[in-house]
């Protein structure tokens, strides 16, 4: 049986334009599937930028008593749902023309647009600031502390970047390039006009994953979880990252389905540096021996580059009279996560169709 076929043609028109486009033609597709699917809607509060209302899809496919399941999530952060969401057209493209195969006992559940009101306003975040991949903690316990981060917040917001960078640089020359990367993206609880910010309480995306678990009676099941993630790493490529403990069995069911590509913060050998609150932590909970999940990582430009990217776009969201200059910010932020180059986009196709295709046959 073949699960995927990579040298199929691959077709760049699944990039949507939009988080609406996307949804349409996501629905279209759905309708020329043979095979028996589930759809759940999760509504999201807020709106997107036309009025539109917004929500998280997901689509079961395949068996209702598989005992195999291939989660695919796409848009964790909002904006990086642009080529998450292409991944999964891509794929539905190829079960709608027949080119790619579920294997026996199998299902494939897609969840599509995380966080839908980031991924609807370009932004990795939610309307409260708060960032999915670092919301997954016990909140009746005290928040953790990023003293780090409380050391650095008051350069990251100049409207000069000079004195930043200085204050940066020298952090980094102090401490480390690592101790840098973790003091601004490891994840912070205090400051929620920052970025990377946990927030309070479970996030909309977090309680979606926990009601799909307990609907499907995932924790019963061997999975395979694909969180499609952009903007970290070489260019165009797609890294698979594990951040399950190192000694676990999770990590070696990574390292058995996924090869030596497979890399691992907690060890130093990943382009991500360890991090509070990821969402994997939901998934993990309920996950047996045979079981993994992994983020697939596609590279855009340099780190230092994101964080004044993003360090831009929460200092214009803490303003209310900068709607011009959101929109102008809009398009960088797109450009960072989500290239608009044809080659950036085949590259991502191609990687993703090999890594599905590898957890669809490591559930077997």
């Amino acid at each position: 049986m073949s699960y995927c076929l990579p040298f199929a043609a691959i077709d760049t028109r699944v990039f949507s334009d939009s988080y609406a486009v996307a949804l349409q033609c996501r629905a279209e597709l759905l309708t020329k599937l043979s095979c028996p699917i589930q759809s759940v809607p999760y509504l999201c509060s807020g709106t997107g930028p036309q009025g539109e209302q917004l929500i998280t899809d997901t689509v079961w496919i395949g068996p209702e008593n598989a005992s195999r399941v291939l989660v695919l999530i796409a848009g964790t952060h909002g904006i990086e749902g642009f080529a998450g969401s292409a991944v999964q057209l891509d794929m539905l493209n190829l079960l709608v023309e027949g080119l790619i195969d579920i294997p026996d006992h199998t299902a494939v559940l897609m969840v599509h647009a995380l966080t839908p009101w980031g991924y609807a306003w370009q932004r990795r975040c939610d309307a409260k600031g708060v960032d999915l991949n670092r919301n997954v903690i016990d909140f009746s316990r005290s928040l953790p502390e990023n003293k780090a981060y409380d050391l650095l917040k008051s350069t990251l917001y100049l409207a000069d970047s000079s004195p930043r960078k200085i204050a940066l640089a020298e952090f980094e020359q102090q401490h480390g390039r690592v101790a840098l990367e973790i003091a601004l993206s490891g994840g912070q609880y205090s400051d929620p006009t920052g970025p990377f910010y946990g927030g309070t309480a479970p996030a909309h995306g977090r309680l979606v994953c926990e009601d799909l678990i307990q609907r499907y009676a995932l924790q019963q099941r061997y999975l395979a979880v694909i969180d499609l993630h952009t903007g970290l790493g070489p260019y165009g490529y797609g890294e698979i990252i594990c951040d399950h403990q190192p000694d676990s069995a999770g990590t070696r069911a990574a390292q058995h389905w996924y090869g030596d590509s497979v890399t691992l913060p907690l060890l130093g050998t990943s382009s991500s540096v360890p991090k509070t609150g990821l969402l994997d932590y939901v998934w993990h909970a309920i996950m047996n021996e045979r079981s993994c999940y992994v983020t697939l990582e596609f590279g855009t430009f340099s780190t230092d580059q994101l964080f004044e990217i993003l360090l831009r776009d929460h200092q214009l969201w803490s303003q209310d009279d900068n709607e011009l200059a959101r929109l102008k910010h809009r398009k960088i932020m797109r450009h960072h996560f989500c290239p608009n180059d044809q080659a950036w986009q085949e590259l991502v196709l191609f990687r993703a169709r090999q890594v599905i295709a590898q957890g669809l046959q490591g559930t077997c």
